[in-house]
Parts: structure tokens; C-alpha cells; sequence
């Protein structure tokens, strides 16, 4: 592990035990009526408290974070996250003993450095070896070279592969171990990749293939070299009004697409839109809550429930409406829109539950008080998109476009003048 990386890990491992709620996790709540105060609730399982989605979030990066594709190296990552999720150890502590290991340039994994240590105990680590082991057997799946772990979260963990008979690049998205015995997260898995096999779209990652190799369920997708909005705005601040506007045109004409053969995507956000580093073309990913518009039984089983990304949701998934339909991605574009020119949400609040009952009744700050010297119009359409009611929104992509691209002419025509 080279210095730069292992203090990217280190910094990372520091604010594992921060104790806030992850901006960016897709959650799953259940909520009283619209009206009554917002309470932490439950989805399919028990919805995490604000501190342990902070975890979660924090030791995911620093699983993807950790170089190579070595079975070493990705277990010590999952060890990480395993060990402070359940917490067997703080960050401190594993923070102690990669200093250790790095020092020595050691080949041992991890878990012998925290015994050693007297952190775990070896009666710990047996509980959280069938775990580990399946962490292992996830990154064997016939047919493909897994060369190195992309993303990891709590739906599933994105590697890095060689598709070994076709000789190409892919991403291979794997349901975590522990979903094995849940027919739920199976089927919805399954319907993620029918659904994003139906879309063919140069501005949305494709899905090759669906399989099974052993008791390992994964999608093979498109491999895409870049880096997410999110990513790119935290590194280098907010976006300028011309590039946010064509990645904004480039979503709407994505979601169109999806619209128009009956999908809505319902988590659009900064960390599902990749910028392909080489054409700088943004590219919508993960298609896990993606759903048929008129698919009632679904839509009857989830209501109630909040589904989405509380920074970027509608205020019609913070209900559980019973129809969620192409407004409501209109809503959450408007609202990766703003992040990309302010290089902040719409709504910040002390937790989830606050955040989301902002969406729903807190009045939007217009972008441009906070970036004063963006085009009025621009701003306005933002706050259209970002609309409480959704009759009050733009009631599709296409509508959409026609106010998106005729802003895109107007800088075309300033920047021309401008050159003269």
C-alpha cells in the first residue's frame, strides 16, 4: 500500500465513528401521515440509526478505497467494515494497526495485527468468519477476473472485472451474502436488471447479463472509467452553469428515455450520475429502485414506505404515494441540479427525518441567492423542477428539454458574443 493511499484510508478510517447520517445512502423508512411529526421507522428490516448509516457509508469508502484486487487486501477491507459496524473495534484502533502493517510491509491480513493488539478476541473473529468467508466466495464467480472492488454498500458490492470470454472491462454488481435466504432482495435484484437490460441509451449504463455462480447472484453491466458528480463537485467545488446544464440535459434525455418505455428510476442523485473521464459523457447508473410506472401491485406493496436518497428525493416518495411517476425524477434531478451549482443539497438538517420533512414543507432558497451570478432563468427552472406539488413541476422530460436546451442556445450565443 503506497503513502497517498494509505492516508487516503487512514482519513477515511478517522471519520468512520463521525455519527452522521450518510447524504447519499438510499434508505427505506416507513412514516406516519403526511402532517404528523416524522419518525425513524422501518422498511424491510430495522432502518438504521443516523449514526450506523455514517458507519456504513464511511467503512464502504474505505473497502473501495483500499488498492488491488487481492484477496488480502479485500478482506481486510470487509474486516474494516464488519468490525466497526458491529462494534468490535473503533476506527482508532484499525487506524493503529494499518500504521502497523504498512510500517512492515506485511503480507499478514489484517485481523492478526487486531489480535495481536488485543482489540478482538479469537472467539470475535470465528463470529464474523462466515461473513468473511462469504465476502471471499463473492469475489469467485466463474467466468470473470474480479480485479478489484469499485463500490460497496448495504444493497450490494460493485466490482471491477474481466469478462474472461469476451476479453473485456465490466462491472459486476453482487448481492451481498447475508440477502441469500431473502426471496425479497432477490426478486427486486432480478427486476433491476430486467429493467435496466430494456434500456439502451448512450447517457445510462448498460446491463449486459443476469446470473448465479453458486450461491454468488450478480449483474454484469457496462464499465464505465470516470467519476461521479458527487465526487467531482467535493473535489473541486461547484460545477459551472454550462456543465451543469449539459449534464442536466444529457439526465433528462436519459430519463425520457426510460419514461417512454414505462420506467421511472426513483433515486436520481449526484452519486448515480458518472462522468466518463475520457468524453466527459455522464452516464446514470444504478437502476435499483428503478419500477414499471403502471406496475399497481408493486406500487400497492411499497406505499407507505419511503423510498430514495433523503437529500435527492421527491416529496411524493417521502409520503409513500401510491404513484410515483416521471415527476417525481424530474424533482430529483432538479434537486442534483442545484447540488452541481451550489455544491450543496436543496435541504441540510440535523438528521434523515428532518431532511425529508424539509422536502416536504419547507420552502426551497431559490440557486441563485446562493450562486448570484447564474442566469435568473436557470434558476427559475430549478425551482420549477423542484416543485412541492408535482402538477406544479414540468410534467415530462420532454417539456423539460425544451426549457433545458433553449438555455444551453443562450450561453452558446453569450460565449459566441463574448468572443468577439
Amino acid at each position: 500500500m503506497s503513502d497517498p493511499a494509505f492516508k487516503e484510508v487512514v482519513d477515511l478510517l478517522g471519520n468512520a465513528s463521525g455519527g452522521v447520517a450518510s447524504s447519499d445512502s438510499t434508505t427505506q423508512h416507513s412514516r406516519r401521515a403526511p402532517g404528523n411529526p416524522a419518525s425513524p421507522g422501518t422498511g424491510p428490516g430495522p432502518a438504521p440509526s443516523p449514526s450506523a448509516a455514517g458507519v456504513d457509508a464511511r467503512a464502504a469508502e474505505v473497502e473501495h478505497q483500499i488498492p488491488g484486487g487481492s484477496d488480502v487486501e479485500a478482506l481486510d477491507a470487509a474486516l474494516t467494515r464488519l468490525a466497526v459496524e458491529r462494534g468490535l473495534v473503533t476506527a482508532e484502533e484499525v487506524d493503529e494497526c494499518l500504521r502497523k502493517k504498512a510500517r512492515k510491509k506485511s503480507a499478514k491480513p489484517l485481523e492478526r495485527f487486531l489480535l495481536n493488539a488485543g482489540y478482538v478476541t479469537e472467539s470475535q473473529l470465528a463470529r464474523l468468519r462466515p461473513d468473511l468467508e462469504a465476502e471471499r466466495r463473492s469475489r469467485r464467480i466463474s467466468g470473470f477476473a474480479v480485479l478489484g472492488t469499485l463500490g460497496s454498500g448495504s444493497a450490494a458490492t460493485v466490482y471491477k472485472a474481466r469478462q474472461l470470454n469476451l476479453d473485456r472491462l465490466v462491472a459486476l454488481k453482487v448481492l451481498p451474502p447475508r440477502t441469500l435466504a431473502d426471496e425479497g432482495a432477490i426478486d427486486q435484484f432480478r427486476a433491476e436488471a430486467r429493467a435496466a437490460a430494456q434500456l439502451n441509451h448512450p447517457n445510462i449504463v448498460q446491463a449486459f447479463d443476469v446470473g448465479r455462480s453458486g450461491d454468488v447472484h450478480y449483474i454484469v453491466m457496462e464499465y464505465v472509467e470516470g467519476r461521479t458528480v458527487h465526487d467531482l463537485v467535493k473535489s473541486r467545488g461547484a460545477m459551472s452553469e454550462a456543465e451543469s446544464l449539459d449534464v442536466a440535459i444529457r439526465m433528462a434525455e436519459a430519463l425520457k428515455h426510460a419514461h417512454d418505455r414505462g420506467f421511472v428510476h426513483r433515486d436520481v442523485k449526484p452519486k448515480n450520475i458518472i462522468i466518463h473521464g475520457p468524453t466527459d459523457t455522464p452516464k446514470l447508473t444504478d437502476m435499483g429502485l428503478a419500477r414499471l410506472i403502471a406496475d399497481r401491485a408493486l406500487a400497492m406493496a411499497e406505499m407507505g414506505r419511503t423510498l430514495g436518497t433523503p437529500y435527492y428525493i421527491s416529496p411524493e416518495q417521502v409520503r409513500g404515494d401510491l404513484h410515483i411517476g416521471p415527476a417525481s425524477d424530474i424533482y430529483s434531478l432538479g434537486a442534483t441540479f442545484y447540488f452541481m451549482l451550489a455544491g450543496r443539497p436543496p435541504f441540510e438538517g440535523k438528521d434523515v427525518d428532518d431532511v425529508m420533512d424539509k422536502h416536504l414543507h419547507a420552502p426551497l432558497v431559490p440557486p441563485i441567492e446562493l450562486v448570484p451570478e447564474m442566469t435568473h432563468g436557470v434558476s427559475e427552472v430549478i425551482e420549477k423542477m423542484m416543485a412541492k406539488r408535482e402538477l406544479e413541476r414540468y410534467q415530462d422530460c420532454g417539456e423539460l428539454l425544451t426549457e433545458l436546451r433553449a438555455w444551453k442556445a443562450y450561453h452558446v450565443l453569450k460565449m459566441g458574443e463574448t468572443q468577439r
